[in-house]
C-alpha cells in the first residue's frame, strides 16, 4: 500500500467490486467503497425482508475485499465470509451478513455507516465502506425479448436477481423508489476524491444503478475527481449477452450523458478491435489504456497484482 496515495473512491457491488478493492487497496490507503444496496437474493434478501435492512452483501464483501494480508485480516476475511451449512434457519446465511445487521440493531436505524465502520474496525480494513443510498431498493430493468414468444416485446423485470437472469436483452435500469436519499458520506467522499472508478462488475445490476440515485448522480457529474472505468474481462450471461467492450461504454452514456470519463481500462487479450473501442472512449472523452490484469488461468477474473499496477501507473500519469 502506498501511504497518503490518492482519494480514491470505488463504485459497484459484489465480486466485481472486490476485484478492484482488492487491487486499490495495494495502491492507495484513502479508499472508499461506495457499494449498492438493491440486493434480493439469498442471505441479504432474506433479512431485507425479515428486517427492513439495507441488504448487507455486497456491503461485506467491499468489507472483506479490504482485508489486510497478514494473518489478522485474512482470518476476519474468511470469518465474514463463511457461510453456515445447516437443515435450519441458518442455512445459507453469511456471518458476515448477520454480523453487519446486529450492529444495526444495535445502533439504531441512524446507524448504518456507524455499523459499516465498527465492522471496518475489526476486520483491520484498508478503506471504508458505505451504501449508495440510505435505504433498500429494487432496481427494474427494460427488457427486449424476456418472453422468448415475444422477442421484439418490451417489458419491465424487476428485482436485481430477475433482472441479472433476464433471458431478454436489457436496454436499461431504473430504481424503485425513483429518488432514494443518498448516503450522506457518500457525497462527501466523491466530493473530496482525487479519483472515482466505476466496474469492473454487473453493468446494469451493480455499476449502473448509481447513476439512477439522482443526488448521487449529480455528484458524480460535478466532481473534480478524475473518472476511470475498469471494463470487464467478459460479458455477463444474462445481464451483458454478446456485449462489446465498447458496448458497456455506450450503455454507460446513455444512462449518464453528462458523466464524462478520463480513462477507460482494458485488457488486452480480450479486445478484438481496440480501435472501435478507442473510438468509443474518445467519445466519453477519455483515452484507452490497454493493460494485461487477467488471471492466468483463463478464468473472467481480474488478478489483484496485475490491476493494482494498471491502476497505480493511471492514477501516476
Amino acid at each position: 500500500m502506498k501511504p497518503h496515495g490518492p482519494r480514491v473512491v470505488a463504485l459497484g457491488g459484489g465480486h466485481g467490486l472486490y476485484a478492484s478493492l482488492s487491487a486499490l487497496r495495494r495502491v492507495t490507503d484513502r479508499l472508499t467503497a461506495i457499494v449498492t444496496v438493491a440486493d434480493d437474493g439469498g442471505s441479504s434478501g432474506r433479512l431485507r425482508r425479515e428486517l427492513g435492512v439495507l441488504p448487507p452483501g455486497d456491503l461485506r464483501m467491499a468489507l472483506a475485499a479490504l482485508c489486510g494480508d497478514d494473518e489478522w485480516g485474512q482470518t476476519w476475511r474468511d470469518v465474514v465470509q463463511h457461510r453456515f451449512r445447516s437443515e435450519g434457519d441458518l442455512q445459507g446465511h453469511a456471518v458476515g451478513n448477520v454480523l453487519i445487521v446486529a450492529l444495526w440493531e444495535l445502533l439504531g436505524r441512524e446507524g448504518a455507516v456507524a455499523g459499516l465502520d465498527w465492522v471496518g474496525r475489526l476486520l483491520g480494513a484498508h478503506g471504508r465502506v458505505l451504501p449508495m443510498a440510505s435505504v433498500p431498493m429494487d432496481i427494474v430493468a427494460e427488457v427486449r425479448g424476456a418472453d422468448p414468444a415475444r422477442p421484439d416485446a418490451i417489458t419491465h423485470v424487476k428485482g436485481q436477481v430477475a433482472c441479472a437472469k433476464t433471458p431478454g436483452t436489457v436496454l436499461g435500469v431504473s430504481l424503485v423508489p425513483a429518488d432514494p436519499p443518498a448516503c450522506p458520506e457518500a457525497l462527501a467522499a466523491v466530493e473530496d476524491a482525487d479519483w472515482i472508478v466505476f466496474g469492473p462488475g454487473s453493468w446494469f445490476t451493480s455499476v449502473l444503478p448509481h447513476l439512477k440515485v439522482p443526488a448521487l448522480a449529480r455528484a458524480l457529474v460535478s466532481s473534480r475527481a478524475r473518472r476511470a472505468v475498469a471494463l470487464n474481462l467478459a460479458p455477463q450471461p444474462g445481464e451483458t449477452d454478446d456485449f462489446s467492450p465498447q458496448t458497456h461504454l455506450e450503455v454507460l452514456r446513455a444512462h449518464a450523458p453528462d458523466l464524462n470519463v478520463d480513462v477507460v481500462l482494458a485488457d488486452a487479450g480480450v479486445v478484438d478491435d481496440p480501435v472501435a473501442l478507442d473510438k468509443a472512449v474518445q467519445e466519453i472523452g477519455g483515452r484507452l489504456v490497454l493493460a494485461d490484469v487477467a488471471a492466468d488461468d483463463g478464468s473472467p477474473r481480474h488478478e489483484p497484482a496485475r490491476l493494482a499496477q494498471a491502476f497505480d501507473k493511471i492514477f501516476s500519469e
